[in-house]
């Protein structure tokens, strides 16, 4: 059974892209299960209730984020909705019922496939090194782990900077998830593989969006921020028709909830 995991959506191009391209990609890959990180979908910064439905329109069955998430503070209520939408399982609760963390980490989903009822655990994480100091990615996931009483085909987004963590957290994991998927970083890692207990592992899925831009933002402003030292303000990129989408796709054994394959996608080089 194949699964396809795409990296960060930038922008309106991300977008775009994502409804040319993707919808035709899962039926001629008959993919079982899609998860998109979504977090840099709205103008590269959140997302929106509009950016969240057009892309679970391509075919997503779950939509994932990162630390960009808690942009747009209009959404913040559609976290806590029906919506198949993750912010990262780590983020502290809050002190009280009126303060509480908005939104879910993981999200079990129950597919038909091939005559049979498949079992599908999304669970979403952030990393810890060289970001915000949150709480223990290891130790959260865990602590989901142990609330499972039924098998599942687990997909991990850790969505890190550290490469070194990244490759700790997958280790950590092997054997208990399908998959673990790095995002954040919007550039695509060479390192795709099976680890030694049957996980699927990447570093960083990459980014969907313009190629010919810098993580997927307007070149001219991110090259005047490096030169002149001053934070001008972050654009995405809008280059209509030099966009792709870039992720994985994994060949997962049903019945053991092992991955038998990974390899890299670049829809639209």
């Amino acid at each position: 059974m194949n699964i396809i995991m795409i990296g960060d959506v930038m922008g309106e191009a991300g977008l775009r892209v994502l409804e040319e391209k993707l919808p035709a990609f899962i039926h001629e890959q008959k993919a079982g299960f899609v998860m998109i990180n979504g977090e840099n979908s709205a103008n590269g910064f959140g997302i929106t209730e509009e950016t969240l439905k057009r892309m679970l329109a391509c075919g997503a069955d779950v939509i994932s984020s990162g630390n960009h998430v808690w942009e747009k503070r209009e959404f913040w209520p559609l976290l806590d909705s029906r919506e198949p939408v993750l912010r990262p399982a780590n983020y502290p609760e809050g002190p009280d019922t009126a303060q509480k963390t908005a939104g879910k980490g993981w999200m079990r989903i129950q597919k038909e496939i091939d005559g049979s009822q498949i079992a599908f655990l999304a669970v979403n994480l952030q990393g810890r090194e060289f970001m915000n100091p949150i709480d223990c990615p290891f130790r959260c996931f865990d602590a989901i782990e142990k609330l499972q009483n039924e098998k599942s085909i687990v997909l991990v987004d850790f969505h890190a900077e550290s490469s070194r963590e990244k490759e700790a957290f997958g280790l950590y994991l092997d054997g208990r998830a399908a998959v673990v998927a790095g995002t954040h970083t919007h550039v695509q890692t060479a390192d795709e593989k099976i680890l030694p207990k049957g996980t699927a592992y990447i570093s960083d899925l990459g980014m969907t969006g313009v190629k010919d831009a810098v993580i997927g933002m307007e070149p001219k402003i991110c090259i005047d921020r490096a030169r002149n030292q001053v934070l001008y303000r972050m654009e995405a990129a809008a280059g209509d028709g030099n966009s792709r989408i870039q992720g994985i796709i994994a060949d997962i054994d049903q019945a053991t909830g092992k991955a038998v394959s990974i390899k890299r996608l670049n829809l639209g080089d």
